[in-house]
C-alpha cells in the first residue's frame, strides 16, 4: 500500500468550489486548504501506477493549476528496510541507547553509500 500527499493549487477565487469537488471525490481524501488556493489531499494505491492514475485525475480537474506529490509512503519499501535491519542483527552501537549520548559521540568513518 502506498500513500502520498498532494499539494493542489487553484486560483483563490475557485478554492471553495474545488474543495467541495475534492471532498466528494472517491479517489482522494481532502485535509485542508488556505486562502492562497493551496489544498492538501492524500491518495492511496496498491502501487505507484495506481497513485499516478489518481494524480493525473487531479491534474485534469477543472480549475486546478497544478497537483504535485509532496510526500510518499510505501509499505513495501518500509518492509524491505525492516528486513535489512533484521538480517543485519543487533549491530547498533550501545551508545545509541544511552540517554546521555550527544551528537558529539558520533564518530564519522567515511562514506556509508556502499556499506549496506
Amino acid at each position: 500500500m502506498n500513500i502520498s500527499s498532494i499539494v493542489v493549487q487553484t486560483n483563490p477565487k475557485y478554492t471553495d468550489e474545488v474543495v467541495e469537488i475534492l471532498k466528494s471525490a472517491d479517489f482522494c481524501d481532502y485535509h485542508f486548504h488556505d486562502e492562497k488556493g493551496r489544498i492538501i489531499v492524500t491518495i492511496e494505491g496498491e502501487g505507484v501506477e495506481e497513485e499516478i492514475q489518481k494524480l493525473v485525475k487531479l491534474q485534469e480537474m477543472e480549475h486546478i493549476i497544478s497537483a504535485d506529490m509532496s510526500f510518499a509512503f510505501s509499505e513495501d519499501k518500509l518492509n524491505a528496510e525492516r528486513d535489512k535491519l533484521e538480517l543485519a542483527g543487533n549491530t547498533l552501537p550501545e551508545w545509541l541507547n544511552d540517554e546521555n549520548a550527544t551528537k558529539r559521540d558520533i564518530k564519522y568513518n567515511g562514506d556509508l553509500k556502499d556499506r549496506f
